[in-house]
């Protein structure tokens, strides 16, 4: 099943859902990231510099790994295409406009917004709001 593109669509029906759990970034050297895939990443990236993993947080203290602020994954439901134009820049300014930073991971089916923990529910709020806004306008 193809991912939607229309943005209309995208962001009426983008349905965000509030992750259990606290989330940090880490970055551990290229050369050790099979001693660290026992601890179960939800996402990794190889840059240069070596490899972020993206782990609970709990995890990565037990690890003893360096780590960044706890974060929350916000997870829009809708399935997105990876050519859709505009849906990262509208909840970008959505959440900029409330001070929320946003650390985000598109993965196939679906994008994945990691904000800081105590800013979780200020989030939740903006992002129904963009939501709602555009369903009254279908």
């Amino acid at each position: 099943m193809p991912g939607i593109i229309d943005l209309k669509q995208l962001l009426s029906g983008m349905k965000p859902n509030l992750v259990e759990g606290e989330f940090v970034y880490c970055s551990v050297p290229a050369s050790a990231l099979a001693d660290h895939l026992h601890l179960e990443p939800i996402g990794l990236f190889r840059e240069k510099e070596g490899i972020t993993l993206i782990l609970p947080l709990e995890a990565a203290r037990m690890a003893g790994l360096a780590v960044m602020p706890a974060m929350r994954m916000i997870t829009l439901e809708v399935h997105s295409s990876l050519e859709a134009v505009g849906l990262t820049a509208a909840f970008a300014t959505a959440l900029g406009n409330g001070g929320i930073s946003a650390n985000v991971v598109a993965a196939y089916y679906h994008d994945h917004i990691f904000v800081p923990a105590a800013d979780a529910e200020r989030a939740m709020t903006a992002l129904l709001a963009l939501s709602a806004t555009q369903a009254a306008r279908r």
